[in-house]
């Protein structure tokens, strides 16, 4: 029988990418979706073919139909939303960031492991096959020693210093008690993770400026320096102010060559990878498929449930993320180095 999966939230993000991807991901269907609204409940449910539609999520629980919950509701509720499913004995996936504290996510992993149920975290661009072609490649040595990851995920408007800000359901992007940093959390977080999984190391210390005010503390334009375990340095750009650099890129530079993949900024799977050694020189372009990442991420979850293994990023990679975060938080508000070591 497919893996029952229910959705909380009928935001755009689950709207337009997760629900489609549950059900093109084999073994899994959607059965329920939770909304505080429940036309909106009603209409998502009826749009994306769910069995049922709950406005309560200890009553959702209770629905023996659902297998994994899908977390999806804004970032400060993350937390609360897990530990609540992995007690009802559900498996479950949540968006990213986990959550806003490094306490909220170990509470998160325990939950999880004291119900033996699966955790996972949404950084659907593990699961891109460019990415995982330069991890293999860092793996075998194929860059000769690392020296330098660089990760940029920019967007803007011509004419436009900051986007206008958000109304209705989405104005809690602009909350920062509910959404924890500002272009860091929606793009940032991406880059950061992406490199730690490219590269196989962990994040030592952090260095960041931000163009956040005590007026405005929700970024948006960061860079940041990175020095991870090992010694090989890095660099992320994200942020929503640069219109002329619209794209999502990671690159790794070695003794041996480089390797990385330019993408655009439409979370879909596109771009190129680009490899050059003295072994082998690649430019090799991907076609676009809206919903092949999450897809993909879905049938990654799918398998560590049926196999007991690991899904693509796990609740620890979920934690990695959040020191990072925290720590170019502090760091740009103090101008300080910051060790997470």
């Amino acid at each position: 029988m497919p893996l029952g999966w229910a959705i909380v939230s009928t935001g755009r993000h689950p709207d337009t990418k997760m629900a489609p991807a549950i059900a093109d991901a084999k073994g899994s269907t959607l059965v329920a979706v939770v909304s505080r609204d429940a036309d909106r409940a009603q209409t998502f449910a009826e749009k994306h073919n769910a069995a049922a539609a709950y406005t309560d999520l200890p009553i959702m629980l209770r629905d023996p139909a659902v297998d994994v919950v899908y977390v999806a509701s804004p970032n400060a509720l993350h937390a609360e939303h897990v530990v609540m499913a992995a007690a009802a004995g559900k498996h479950v996936l949540v968006e990213k960031p986990m959550a806003l504290s490094v306490a909220d996510c170990e509470r998160m992993v325990e939950a999880c492991a004291t119900a033996n149920v699966k955790l996972g975290v949404g950084f659907h661009l593990r699961t891109h096959p460019g990415h995982r072609r330069v991890r293999d490649l860092v793996a075998n040595g194929g860059l000769g020693a690392i020296a330098l990851t660089t990760a940029n995920w920019g967007r803007g408007t011509r004419g436009q210093i900051a986007p206008p800000a958000r109304a209705g359901l989405q104005a809690w992007w602009d909350d920062p008690k509910m959404v924890g940093a500002g272009a860091f959390m929606a793009t940032g977080v991406h880059c950061a993770d992406l490199m730690r999984f490219v590269l196989g190391r962990e994040v030592t210390e952090i260095t960041a400026l931000t163009d956040a005010t005590p007026e405005h503390p929700l970024e948006e334009l960061l860079v940041m320096a990175l020095r991870f375990d090992g010694g090989s340095m890095g660099t992320v750009m994200t942020g929503r102010r640069t219109p002329d650099y619209a794209g999502n890129d990671v690159m790794v530079y070695g003794s041996g060559g480089r390797a990385g993949v330019h993408e655009s900024i439409a979370m879909v799977l596109d771009g190129r990878l680009d490899i050059q050694t003295d072994e082998q020189s690649v430019d090799e372009a991907f076609e676009v498929a809206p919903t092949a990442l999450y897809t993909w991420q879905v049938d990654s979850f799918n398998d560590a449930v049926e196999h007991d293994g690991e899904p693509a990023a796990t609740g620890l990679d979920g934690l990695r993320a959040a020191q990072i975060t925290l720590a170019m938080v502090e760091s740009a508000r103090t101008g300080k180095r910051v060790d997470i070591r």
